[in-house]
């Protein structure tokens, strides 16, 4: 997992010199801005989990930390993240135009079926993302600013335009992109970024590649046909679900560790089932490393971070501290 410097692109450069639609033989190419295919290139399932990260983390903060929590800053950290998860998914689906069409699991995206021009999802990804900072700098403070645009920078330039195709790193560094959506919520609601803080967002980048390497075995094959360096593909299934025990080895005690920091025992409860849970399927998965029980593992996976951070925030509503 050593970077390759010297494979590093130039992700600005390519965004603006590569703007020319890909023809596709399938079905005409349209400009036309559906709701069905703007919703599929937003990713709603991501918008939703991001806005839930980062509204529990504002919660949070309010509670434990404080000031008391602000209605409208809660409103606008909905509006912000919501359009900069968005727009960040758009230029996503713009960028990988070319490997979609080789993938199974995509080739049905709005650019290769030919339902949207490249073009069409390259403007609308553009403007929604200012749009979320621009929203952002105007209600919220400039520190939870900071992390929206963060958030955009590590998803769309850090992780697909840079590491994705290059390096087998690539989900672990780019998880932060999610980390950088709790921490705008938490930001948001206190106007800093403390220990705890932190340390809630982090969650998000330890749990990233136990999640998303558990999909990359379901379709290893897919990223194999389409070049694409994930760890299913460089090093095999059996070595994989080893990384992923691992993976999941370290975020347990990570998650139980927040108590040291002013979580308390609703958290704690919280953290020990759920991510016990998580242990036992990928210890399972290395004892059938196959597509189909990493699938059955990605099932049980994807539903923590909702679960922990749901437990994030009814702690500090209801707070028994584990050490006081």
């Amino acid at each position: 997992m050593v970077f390759q410097i010297g494979e590093i692109i130039n992700p600005f450069e390519y965004l603006l010199a590569n703007f020319e639609e890909i023809k596709f033989p399938t079905k005409p190419l349209t400009g036309a801005l559906g709701l069905k295919e703007v919703l599929e290139i937003s990713k709603p399932r991501i918008v939703i989990l991001l806005v839930i990260t980062a509204v529990t983390s504002m919660y949070a903060a309010s509670k434990l930390i404080g000031p008391e929590l602000n209605y409208w800053s809660l409103l606008h950290i909905i509006i912000a993240g919501s359009l900069s998860s968005a727009g960040s998914s758009a230029l996503n689906h713009y960028y990988d135009k070319d490997i979609d069409t080789l993938m199974k699991r995509t080739n049905t995206r709005p650019i290769p079926s030919g339902r949207m021009s490249a073009k069409s999802v390259f403007g609308y990804g553009l403007i929604v993302s200012s749009i979320s900072v621009i929203y952002a700098w105007f209600t919220l403070n400039p520190i939870s600013t900071f992390f929206i645009a963060l958030g955009i920078f590590f998803y769309v330039i850090v992780y697909t335009a840079w590491l994705k195709r290059k390096n087998s790193s690539n989900i672990v560094i780019g998880g932060f992109a999610g980390s950088a959506a709790s921490m705008a919520g938490w930001s948001a609601a206190t106007g800093s970024m403390d220990i705890l803080g932190a340390l809630v967002g982090v969650l998000v980048f330890v749990w990233t590649p136990s999640h998303f390497w558990c999909l990359a075995m379901k379709i290893k094959d897919d990223y194999a046909e389409a070049k694409i360096p994930m760890l299913p593909v460089l090093i095999g299934m059996q070595k994989t679900s080893k990384y992923i025990l691992v993976n999941t080895a370290i975020l347990l005690p990570y998650s139980i560790a927040l108590v040291a920091f002013g979580m308390g025992y609703v958290y704690l409860v919280i953290a020990v089932v759920s991510g016990s849970l998580m242990l036992a399927y990928h210890y399972k998965l290395t004892k059938t490393p196959t597509s189909e029980f990493a699938w059955k593992a990605y099932k049980v996976t994807a539903p923590y971070l909702t679960i922990i951070f749901v437990g994030i925030a009814l702690d500090a509503a209801f707070h028994f501290p584990v050490f006081k």
